[in-house]
């Protein structure tokens, strides 16, 4: 009976998949090109990139006053085993030693501080930045798909966990991605003209 059955089985399931097949449409679209050649990206990289700059010049003000610390300390310290020097100006060197060493040691807290909440508030940023394009994404290609009447839209670009392509075959026949891309694009502010003239080129000329 199992004999009979199972190939029964097996041909109303295979079937039953090609007619919904036929009677759904698939749409692709290259999620990677898309997001990359989206205009508001690089928008987000460049006030990403802005942040760092801020974060490193900050960063690095920090790393002067310690280095300066530093300096002072290894000065006292000096002075403070300086023969020539009378014991009470030894004393008050080693004093001052003391006290530059705690400071060195609050910098040097201060900037590990820094440095991991700078990467924290980056790494957040980023994050914030990155959901928000693939939102604005999201929503073209459901309004695309529910007009094109697609049923699935499925990411060429996509890896599996062992880095193959999900994707092995498409006749690109229902791609999407320069219809959504053109869409994404089409609210891109116009760019600057770099070539324009200048008021002091225009006095110039003027004269």
């Amino acid at each position: 009976m199992l004999k009979k059955i199972l190939p029964a089985l097996m041909l109303v399931s295979v079937l039953t998949l090609q007619a919904a097949a036929a009677e759904s449409r698939v749409g692709t679209i290259d999620l990677r090109k898309v997001f990359d050649n989206y205009w508001k990206r690089q928008q987000a990289e460049a006030a990403l990139k802005e942040r760092g700059t801020a974060m490193d010049k900050e960063l690095k003000g920090f790393m002067a006053d310690y280095n300066k610390t530093k300096e002072e300390y290894t000065k006292l310290m000096a002075s403070a085993q300086d023969q020539s020097k009378t014991q009470d100006e030894r004393d008050k060197a080693k004093t001052a030693a003391e006290s530059k060493l705690l400071e060195i040691k609050t910098s040097e807290n201060t900037i590990r501080t820094y440095e991991e909440n700078a990467k924290d508030q980056l790494d957040s940023q980023k994050k914030r930045m990155r959901d928000s394009l693939l939102q604005d994404i999201q929503t073209a290609i459901n309004a695309k798909a529910k007009v094109s009447g697609y049923v699935l839209v499925i990411d060429t670009a996509a890896d599996s966990f062992n880095q193959t392509p999900v994707v092995l075959y498409s006749t690109g026949e229902n791609d999407m991605t320069d219809a959504i891309l053109a869409q994404l694009n089409a609210g891109a502010p116009p760019p600057a003209a770099a070539d324009a003239p200048k008021d002091s080129d225009k006095k110039a000329d003027k004269k």
